[in-house]
C-alpha cells in the first residue's frame, strides 16, 4: 500500500492534479461551451469527494483524496497544473493532459504497483464522468450527445495513456 511517503513532492503532486487532467483531456478534446465546461470540470472534484467518502475506495486514491481536501494538497494539485498548463493555447491541452497522464502511469508502475491498476481505473472513471457530464452538440441543451466522437476518441487515448508502461 503506496502512501504520500512513498513520493517525492513532485511525484505526489502528480498524483494529487490526475484526476483534474484527466478531466482536461476530455474539455480540452471538445469544449461545450460554459455549461458544459464547468459540469465537465467538476467532474475530477466530485471524484475526489467520493472517494473521501467510500469506504471500500483503494487506500492510495484515498489518500489522494484526502490530501487534495488540505490546503498543503490543492496548492500540489495547483502548483502542478499551472506548471504543465499555464500559458499553453487551448490546441496543445489535450495531448500535455495525455503526456501528464502517461507521467503519471510511470510513477504508479514504480512506485505503487500494488496500488496501479485500482488508480488507473479510477482516473478512467473520472474521464468517463468527464466526458459524459455536459451534452455535445444540439442548441440549448436539446439534440446533444452525452459522449461526443472527439470524447470518445480521447477515452481511448486516456486508456492507452494509462496503460502500465513496460
Amino acid at each position: 500500500m503506496a502512501l504520500k511517503s512513498n513520493f517525492t513532492a513532485e511525484e505526489w503532486g502528480k498524483l494529487v492534479a490526475s484526476p483534474m487532467i484527466a478531466g482536461m483531456a476530455i474539455t480540452a478534446a471538445d469544449p461545450s461551451g460554459v455549461w458544459g465546461l464547468i459540469k465537465e470540470g467538476m467532474a475530477g472534484g466530485w471524484a475526489l469527494v467520493e472517494a473521501r467518502q467510500n469506504a471500500q475506495a483503494n487506500a492510495l486514491v484515498k489518500a489522494v483524496a484526502e490530501d487534495f481536501a488540505t490546503g498543503d494538497g490543492r496548492a500540489a494539485a495547483r502548483t502542478e497544473l499551472q506548471g504543465q498548463f499555464g500559458g499553453k493555447e487551448i490546441a496543445l491541452l489535450k495531448n500535455i493532459a495525455l503526456a501528464e497522464l502517461r507521467s503519471v502511469s510511470a510513477i504508479l508502475d514504480a512506485k505503487a504497483p500494488d496500488d496501479a491498476a485500482a488508480f488507473r481505473m479510477w482516473l478512467q472513471g473520472v474521464a468517463q464522468k468527464a466526458a459524459e457530464a455536459g451534452t455535445e452538440g444540439g442548441f440549448l441543451g436539446f439534440g446533444g450527445v452525452a459522449v461526443s466522437e472527439a470524447e470518445k476518441a480521447t477515452l481511448s487515448e486516456i486508456s492507452l495513456a494509462l496503460s502500465p508502461n513496460k
